[in-house]
């Protein structure tokens, strides 16, 4: 090629570049930068995602890294306010002075129009990547595992574990993946497959976890049968706790079942379930009914019997259950210690508001269900007045039950059974496709989040009315 046409195409090429016109075949424009481009103050600020990596400028942990656009703001004089809407959650401060600020706060994670977490799709919590950046993968990731729509990491039911898919994307397939474990389709295949799946040394029928199966139902007849732990018999008792072996005709087993009675002093005392029956030392009739007065005696001291026994805070009888939480003081025949638990129990008022655990069963107030389900009218209104099971109680920013999670955080709320108090927690709720289409487009802020129709993160991705928000949906 002569210099001149050399000379003559390199000046139309450069005209072309000039006035903008593009010549197909010669040069295409990128639409981004190469990945990994999202790591100085100009790509971390100009509203794109430079490096295609899902994340846009601060978001982008490589921002917040390496540009010093991104780092925390700490105000000369900082104003303590909770971090708890999308303005507080998106200026770089630690607003509450708990140590993290944004989306590394626990709060601004909660309100889902803050995108902290991009993990929340079926798309997403199954294509095997942390899209979040958080180290947690798929159905690992919280945001998955408790999604709102997610529904591949539901993978505990029959047709899920036996479909031969990985459905929640952690590498493994049907009865091999843990959530599986526990389906009866599993469980049958894991025994019969004469493999020690679970590791604790017994195969197939030869593992409790096998006995209830039909296939695994036998007599419990044998010396080998009355001492391997298994309910044979699938009669609900085992071993030496089954007649069938405790009473057997054959020397050997009555012989081992002998031994291992719990029928002296010794073993009525030793803190050990001897016989495998389920009870243990005076909880046993064979102890609390032994015909042997030092055992009887030995029992006798230990029951929670007394009107002292049933106020002293010791569970003196070893079952389980503490002074009037335990039905031998609750349910006693002297009327004197039936007046005391009465007169601590949880049922008025005045005991149910008292911020105190007064018949000592570990729930206090109404948090305790002699109170919350009382059927007194004052003691209920109280507890509505208290607890997050009201819409008003569920949207007022106020952790109203005091248990350290507020409105939505609340699975008093979210998981209320009462679609009217859940409502306050979803934009889109309603019984039919068409009903949530018409709230995300009526105007009102239904949940009172702050946020209406199309700009509330649940009416964009319910899956329900996917064509409503198309296009304008908020962490897109």
């Amino acid at each position: 090629m002569s210099r001149s046409i050399q000379t003559n195409l390199v000046r139309g090429l450069t005209l072309i570049l000039i006035s903008g016109t593009l010549v197909s075949g010669c040069y295409t424009h990128p639409a981004a930068p190469p990945a990994g481009y999202e790591n100085n103050d100009m790509s971390c600020s100009d509203g794109f995602d430079n490096d295609q990596d899902g994340w846009i400028d601060c978001k982008d942990p490589d921002c917040i890294v390496f540009s010093n656009f991104c780092g925390e703001v700490v105000p000369e004089f900082p104003e303590f306010s909770e971090e708890n809407t999308l303005e507080l959650c998106n200026d770089f401060i630690d607003n509450d002075d708990n140590g993290n600020y944004d989306c590394g706060d626990r709060k601004c994670m909660a309100i889902q129009e803050n995108c902290c977490s991009l993990e929340f799709t079926d798309e997403a919590c199954s294509d095997g990547i942390d899209n979040d950046a958080n180290g947690f993968v798929d159905c690992e990731d919280f945001a998955c595992s408790q999604g709102l729509f997610v529904t591949v990491c539901d993978g505990s039911d029959d047709e899920n574990c036996g479909d031969g898919i990985d459905n929640d994307g952690d590498g493994y397939v049907d009865c091999a993946d843990q959530s599986c474990f526990d389906v009866a389709s599993c469980v049958e295949t894991e025994c019969s497959n004469g493999v020690d799946d679970d590791g604790d040394g017994k195969t197939d029928c030869a593992d409790g976890d096998c006995a209830a199966l039909p296939q695994c139902e036998g007599p419990e007849d044998t010396l080998d049968a009355c001492q391997d732990g298994v309910d044979n018999d699938n009669n609900g008792y085992t071993d030496c706790g089954d007649f069938s072996c405790s009473k057997s005709s054959d020397p050997a087993i009555a012989s081992y079942c002998a031994n291992l009675g719990e029928d002296t002093l010794e073993k009525c005392s030793d803190g050990i379930d001897n016989d495998g029956n389920g009870y243990t030392d005076c909880g046993d009739f064979s102890c609390s009914k032994s015909d042997d007065q030092a055992i009887l005696d030995h029992c006798a001291n230990l029951g929670e019997d007394t009107l002292e026994k049933c106020k002293d805070g010791i569970d003196n009888d070893a079952n389980g259950y503490t002074d009037c939480g335990d039905y031998s003081c609750s349910q006693s025949d002297n009327p004197e210690i039936v007046a005391h638990c009465a007169s601590i129990m949880e049922i008025t008022l005045e005991t149910c508001s008292d911020g105190i655990d007064n018949d000592g069963n570990g729930y206090t107030d109404c948090a305790d269900y002699s109170c919350s389900k009382s059927t007194d009218s004052d003691v209920v209104n109280y507890c509505l007045s208290i607890l997050e099971v009201t819409f008003e109680s569920c949207s007022d920013g106020i952790d109203n039950d005091g248990n350290g999670y507020a409105d939505c955080n609340d699975y008093s709320c979210r998981q209320n059974d009462d679609i009217a108090v859940k409502r306050a927690c979803q934009e889109s709720l309603a019984l039919t496709p068409e009903e949530m289409a018409a709230r995300c487009q009526d105007g009102i802020d239904n949940d009172l989040d702050g946020f209406t129709d199309c700009d509330d993160w649940d009416c964009g991705w319910n899956p329900e009315i996917p064509d409503v928000c198309a296009g304008k949906r908020v962490c897109e």
